[in-house]
């Protein structure tokens, strides 16, 4: 009876009808007052239907109740991130991997809170731990090529890119983020390589036509640059954006018209 509830309370929860789901798990735990997993999904309604300070008040029963039970602290750090309370999420996580020291979730999770509050430093750290309990966790080497992207080191950001591409390689914003360490570090051939790896995954992935066009101008070529802006005018910009592009195919076209003038009376 007890097992046809619970799928009943999950069922109404997963059609978002979090009130009904509510009513069901807190009928449940009068049964069982200490059980942390129906604690843990009270709070998750509260969380779900706005009342994140009951939310937060059940989330801590349940963990009053379980202090290893990984995704109530994600829950409920996940509650304070959202309200911008950084370190109150940080040193709720600092508990977890402290209580649960093998846990990767918690650790990733903390370190994407030290990501967000730029804690670089223990960031890394964190990361670091996350990959010696999960070698191949591509989330984990994709968050590491993040903050060494934005410290500025673009050979450890390419070094863990190329790690994530090993195992994910259908997503256009890997190659293009991939794109950019390279461009970043002056690898400019790989740069464009993988630019246009991201086109041909998704070819409404505006962003590497506008690098490409660029790096074509830049370069000198300038049918190639003014075929990939053209394109990128294709999407949908903000206005100061479009004109600026525009403003460029323009510059493109005069320089062109000029060297062929040029050659004509040499």
């Amino acid at each position: 009876m007890q097992q046809e509830m619970i799928k009943k309370a999950l069922d109404l929860f997963h059609e978002k009808k979090y009130e009904d789901a509510l009513n069901e798990f807190i009928e449940l735990s009068k049964e069982d007052e200490t059980n942390a997993r129906l604690l843990n999904n009270i709070g998750l309604c509260y969380a779900n239907m706005g009342e994140l300070e009951k939310a937060e008040e059940y989330y801590y029963k349940a963990l009053s109740q379980d202090s290893k039970q990984a995704q109530t602290y994600v829950n409920l750090a996940d509650m304070m991130f959202k309200q911008r309370r950084l370190l109150d999420a940080i040193e709720l996580l600092q508990n977890a991997v402290y209580e649960m020291p093998q846990d990767v979730t918690t650790h990733h999770y903390l370190a994407r809170i030290y990501m967000e509050d730029k804690r670089y430093e223990e960031a890394i750290s964190t990361l670091d731990t996350v990959l010696e309990l999960a070698p191949e966790n591509p989330d984990a080497h994709w968050d590491l090529g993040m903050v060494y992207f934005e410290l500025g080191d673009w050979y450890s950001a390419i070094a863990n890119f190329e790690q994530v591409l090993q195992s994910v390689n259908n997503n256009p914003l890997i190659y293009y983020q991939t794109g950019l360490a390279y461009e970043a570090n002056n690898e400019i051939d790989k740069a464009v390589s993988n630019y246009l790896k991201s086109i041909a995954i998704n070819e409404r992935f505006a962003p590497a036509y506008k690098k490409l066009g660029l790096i074509f101008k830049i370069r000198g070529d300038i049918e190639g640059a003014k075929e990939y802006l053209k394109d990128y005018l294709q999407f949908e910009l903000p206005k100061d954006e479009k004109e600026q592009i525009e403003s460029i195919i323009n510059n493109l076209t005069e320089q062109n018209n000029k060297e062929e003038n040029n050659e004509q009376k040499s």
